[in-house]
Parts: structure tokens; sequence; C-alpha cells
């Protein structure tokens, strides 16, 4: 598992962690059902407190990518209701398509770069 981690980013860790993991859902990286590592092996890896895996665990389950289960830890599984996902990523797209007006980014433009981006993860996790 690669997992890259930026200490001098302004972004929380925890954050941090929780993108990198459902960047490597996205990509395929894990899989449904692929154990992720235990809070202490994780933490340790890269270096991080253990309370800030479990938080980046916690928000992910939370959101629905990963099951924490007692004895295999965190098992990704993504959460397949697929309208509250369509609801959540509108309100998310709402600010991302807000701040992109303010800053005079075309329709056009967001549309190429969501092209390029959405490439990388063929379409479904």
């Amino acid at each position: 598992m690669i997992i890259e981690i930026d200490f001098n980013s302004d972004e929380a860790l925890y954050l941090q962690l929780r993108n990198q993991i459902i960047l490597g859902i996205a990509t395929s990286r894990f899989r449904e059902g692929e154990q992720l590592p235990s809070v202490r092996q994780l933490a340790e890896a890269i270096g991080i407190n253990m309370h800030t895996v479990n938080k980046a665990y916690t928000v992910l389950k939370q959101e629905g990518y990963v099951k924490v289960d007692r004895r295999r830890g965190a098992v990704v599984a993504v959460d397949t209701d697929r309208l509250k996902t369509i609801a959540e990523l509108r309100q998310e797209l709402q600010v991302i398509l807000a701040k992109s007006s303010c800053k005079n980014i075309s329709k056009e433009e967001v549309h190429a770069l969501i092209d390029e981006i959405y490439e990388d993860y063929g379409g479904r996790c």
C-alpha cells in the first residue's frame, strides 16, 4: 500500500489519508472486500499517530467506503446507495462549481478537467 502524506500541507492528516484511500479504491489499488492495514500498522508505516489513522477509518466508514469488523479490521466495502451518493456529489459540486465561476473558469474547462480526471478511474470503483 502506497500512501503519500504531505506533512507540510494545510489539509489535516486524517483527511489526506482518507483521500488517499478513496483514490486507491477508485483506481483499483484497493478492491471490494480487501482488508486495509490495521490502525497500528498503517500509523507506523507512514509515521503518524494511531488516533489519526483511526479517525480516517471512522470517516471512511461513515461515508460508506469501508466496514469495520472486530476480527478483520477495516475492509473496503463501497456503499452502493447510488441516490444518496448522487445527492452528496451534487452538494459538493455546487461549491466547487461556484468557486470555479468566481475564478472565471469556463464550463468547457470544467468539463475537460472532469473528463481528464474521470478517465483515471475508468468510470467505476
